[in-house]
Order: structure tokens, then sequence, then C-alpha cells
């Protein structure tokens, strides 16, 4: 498949943020600095802020995900804020048509509504949530497309109607990390966003079946995707590869069952990982880019050769809440974005 080459400076970049709740932190404080962030980012040029909906994760706070967008748009003026995603099979269609149709209604024109179908936890907590233990996500097709038809004008005529919703144009984003979304987004012409920051190994595959499988739709006239990628960017390597160990052991964490709160940066991850982990975590932060400007330019136009991507969703997951905005702040520095 080949690609155009395009230039960092000539495609988006936008902002994935998980609410990371740090260690002796609180909630409280980890919407403080989201908000605080989404308003550094929006002054740096980047285009869209999205939150994921993650359940009983210790150190993740945007479990209420469409609540926490309302208030990330409310604090901003341009941003497109949205969800990076919204769990569909935890939710009924008509709630998230309501949800998403209210904040679209409060912020025309600036609301995004990415999907996907895990559960976004463990079983137990899918369980709590779903409240069927038969649901699986295999009817997400079924449950998008109702979804779609609250969403369309004409369904004033129906019975049931989502208000606010109906008529309203919130764009409909498939999120994935294998191919299962990848065809269907294809297949319903619909933008298409791969979670290779966590699924490096699939990101080849899963965007070629997007893109064969691609048919032109009301909204889209050619595929369009997204590729989501963890970024540690520092004034110096060494900074940036200390700064990267917090989400080194968070990931580590997440391999033994032992979730916690994003833990402080260490000078060396020896001796806390196994030699198994280290190559385990390795391959799945493998699309990761730690390093200084330089580096970080060099890697990010890299993966954006090797994509084809028409848009970059980057993942900083640090422990200091100034490293991070600095980390953003670079990114914005190579790509050309920041424009003072």
């Amino acid at each position: 498949m080949s690609h155009n080459k395009k230039m960092l400076s000539e495609i988006p970049l936008s902002v994935l943020d998980l609410a990371n709740i740090t260690e002796g932190s609180t909630p409280a404080e980890a919407f403080k600095h989201t908000l605080d962030l989404a308003q550094h980012v929006e002054k740096w040029g980047f285009n869209r802020f999205w939150l994921a909906e993650h359940h009983s994760m210790p150190g993740i706070a945007s479990s209420a995900t469409s609540v926490v967008i309302g208030y990330v748009a409310a604090g901003t003026s341009t941003l497109r804020v949205g969800s990076g995603g919204i769990m569909l099979p935890n939710h009924s269609p008509l709630v998230i048509a309501e949800q998403f149709g209210t904040l679209e209604s409060m912020y025309p024109g600036r609301i995004d509504l990415g999907l996907g179908r895990a559960p976004g936890s463990d079983q137990f907590t899918a369980m709590a949530l779903r409240r069927d233990i038969r649901n699986t996500g295999d009817d997400f097709p079924e449950q998008l497309e109702q979804l779609q038809t609250y969403f369309d004008a004409n369904s004033r005529h129906n019975r049931v109607r989502a208000i606010p919703g109906e008529g309203l144009n919130v764009p409909i984003w498939l999120l994935g990390s294998s191919g299962f979304s990848a065809k269907l987004a294809g297949r319903l012409g619909l933008p298409f966003s791969f979670a290779s920051h966590f699924a490096p190994e699939n990101t080849m595959a899963a965007l070629e079946l997007y893109r064969s499988n691609f048919q032109p739709s009301d909204v889209l006239a050619k595929p369009y995707a997204m590729v989501g990628i963890n970024v540690f960017a520092a004034d110096t390597e060494a900074e940036a590869a200390y700064l990267a160990t917090s989400y080194q052991q968070q990931f580590l964490s997440l391999i033994r069952n032992t979730p916690n709160q994003l833990q402080p940066p260490v000078d060396s991850m020896d001796g806390l990982w196994t030699p198994y982990e280290k190559a385990s975590i390795q391959s799945k932060l493998d699309a990761s880019v730690i390093g200084n400007p330089e580096q970080v330019k060099e890697k990010l136009q890299a993966f954006l050769d090797k994509t084809g991507a028409d848009e970059m969703i980057i993942n900083s997951g640090m422990f200091y809440h100034e490293f991070r905005l600095r980390s953003y702040e670079i990114i914005a520095e190579i790509a050309d974005k920041k424009h003072s």
C-alpha cells in the first residue's frame, strides 16, 4: 500500500489523556491536571483531546467519561473533545446518544464519539457494568447501528427518541486494537483510530484491513486513520528515559494484575521486572517514542512514514504534571504546531 509521504507538520496531532491518578494524589487533582493540559495543548495547536473509559482502575479517573468530556469542553474553546473511547457494550445506545447529544448541544461542533467494544476493565467489573454475563460485545455492530439511528434526523418518527441527540452531527469513530473494528469501520465508511500505543504488533495489519475494506459513506469519501502512540519527550534523552519508567511500572502492575496509582519514575527498572516481564512490556510499548526533541521528531516521522496515518493521537503517561506539559510542548514545537 503506497501512501504519499506526509510530514509531521502536515497532519493534525491530538492528545489521549487517561486522567492518571498519581501515587498519593486524588481524582480531584487528576481532573485539575487534565483540564490544565487541555488548556495548554489547545494553545499549542493540538486538534482533539480524548478521554478513555476505564473502570475499577486505581490509577485512572476517567470512568464517567462523558462527564469529564463536558468538564474539559467547558474549560476550552476551540479544541475538539471526545471519547477514546466509550465502551459501547457497557451502555445502552440510547443513553450514549442522549449523553453525546447533550454534549454536542452544549459545545456545538466540538464533540467526538469514539467507540470501542472491550470492557475497559476486568471480567468482574464488566459483569457489574453490563449486568448480563452473556454480553460479550459480539453484538457491537447492532448496537452501533442502533446508536446511529438515534442521531438520525428521521428518528423523530420512531417510538423511542434521543432528545437531545436526533438530527445532531456527532462524528462517530471506531477504535480498535485488532482487526474486528478495522474491518467494520472500513465497511461503514467511518474514521478509524488504532491503539498502536498498546497493540503495536497489530498496527499495520489493522490499517491494511481498514483501508482495503473501506467503502465511501456520507461521512467520509476516503479512509481516515488515526494512530495512537506513547511519547515521552524531554529536553534530554536521559530525562525522557527516566520519566518513561512511570508508564513502564504502570504496565508492569497491569500484567501482574495488581493495577495501582501511577508511580513516580525510577532510575532503573532493573530489579523491578523479570527478564520475561521486561520483554513482554517492551513488545507492548514498541511504538513508544522516548527521547530528546531531535530523537522524538525522527521517531514520530518514521512512524508516520510507516503507517501513512492521517492523524496521530499521543498519550504521555508521566508522573509529574509539569514534565507532561513539557512533553506535549516539545511535540508541538517539532511538528510546527506552535504559533505563539
